[in-house]
């Protein structure tokens, strides 16, 4: 058994290719919540669903995001509907009060729908109005992803970090935005000064989550500050984590990362943005994985490969570094 740590596109495109070396039927997936937006009334949840797309066989592999070949009309017309209304487009953030009514999930997250700036497919929509529906029907954000992993015909074990809010909130210079509205609307350009996980002082992981924890785990070459740190900012889950053998793929090649904020947010919170400040980042982290041209010393036990994630064998290759890795600190 085997637990993999998943947010942003890192961890699936690391188990685009782990099949051959992780069995699905014996391997949990933990995805991160705190990136998660209730947009229009629906719970959207991109971690959850980038797995649930990429084991379902239906992810967009050129994004790694939304639903291959999707087609977007409730999409566009919204955007045609703000523009004849002469609404303002963009993030349009629910006032206060209203961000910690109603569905307890959704708190600190609350967009409108008008001009909604996220773009969501008309197949992926109907995943949001079945999950939120269902939410909304009394059941936990853990059952509802059991329920959706059935019907995308998951093999591997997919769960939600916690049953409780935890909102990724970036502190710029322009004043506080969600994680995706940072990311997806401003595409990173503001200037960052803090990141706070809202809520996670009060969340728990769920039972599930704890036992999983339980098992080795691998930390995908996702994002160490909003993509892993929204996990890690929940006390027992970052116990959890020191009491197992745990392994990392780093994002970075020393000092250059391979995507994403990554580097932006890490120095923002105090870390080297390197994979020096990736190992200061996971203090619970036993070993790493280390691209082959990364000459970092670190005080840890490192397994070297190629660690470009851009094809299945590529996937593969760097699955059985990680497994490697495990068996490195008895595992």
């Amino acid at each position: 058994m085997v637990t993999f740590l998943a947010g942003g596109t890192g961890t699936p495109k690391l188990l685009a290719g782990a099949d051959a070396v992780f069995d699905p039927q014996e391997t949990s997936v933990v995805a991160n919540t705190g990136d998660d937006v209730e947009l229009g009334g629906h719970l959207v949840c991109p971690d959850l669903d980038t797995v649930l797309f990429l084991e379902g066989g239906v992810l967009d592999r050129e994004r790694w995001w939304g639903i291959e070949d999707d087609t977007t009309t409730t999409h566009e017309r919204l955007q045609e509907l703000a523009q004849a209304a002469r609404l303002e487009a963009g993030p349009r953030y629910l006032p206060d009060d209203l961000q910690t009514e109603g569905r307890d999930i959704a708190r600190w997250r609350r967009f409108s729908g008008v001009a909604e700036f996220m773009e969501i497919g008309d197949r992926d929509r109907a995943v949001h109005v079945t999950r939120t529906s269902l939410l909304d029907e009394g059941r936990s954000l853990t059952e509802v992803t059991h329920t959706l992993a059935d019907a995308f015909g998951l093999d591997r074990t997919l769960l939600p970090m916690s049953d409780e809010p935890v909102a990724s909130i970036v502190h710029t210079d322009e004043g506080p935005m969600h994680f995706q509205e940072f990311w997806v609307h401003r595409r990173a350009e503001p200037a960052v000064e803090s990141v706070e996980f809202r809520g996670a002082e009060a969340a728990e992981p769920t039972d599930e989550v704890l036992t999983a924890l339980t098992e080795p785990v691998v930390v995908g070459p996702s994002n160490p500050v909003t993509s892993i740190g929204p996990m890690t900012a929940m006390d027992a889950f970052a116990d959890a984590l020191d009491r197992t053998p745990a392994v990392a793929v780093s994002p970075f090649v020393e000092d250059r990362v391979f995507s994403g904020p990554a580097a932006k947010l890490m120095d923002a919170v105090g870390y080297e943005p390197s994979t020096r400040g990736v190992a200061d980042a996971y203090p619970g982290v036993d070993a790493f994985v280390l691209d082959e041209a990364d000459g970092t010393d670190l005080d840890r036990p490192v397994v070297q490969t190629d660690t470009t994630l851009d094809t299945p064998a590529d996937a593969e290759r760097v699955a059985w570094a990680c497994k490697e890795a495990l068996e490195v600190v008895g595992a």
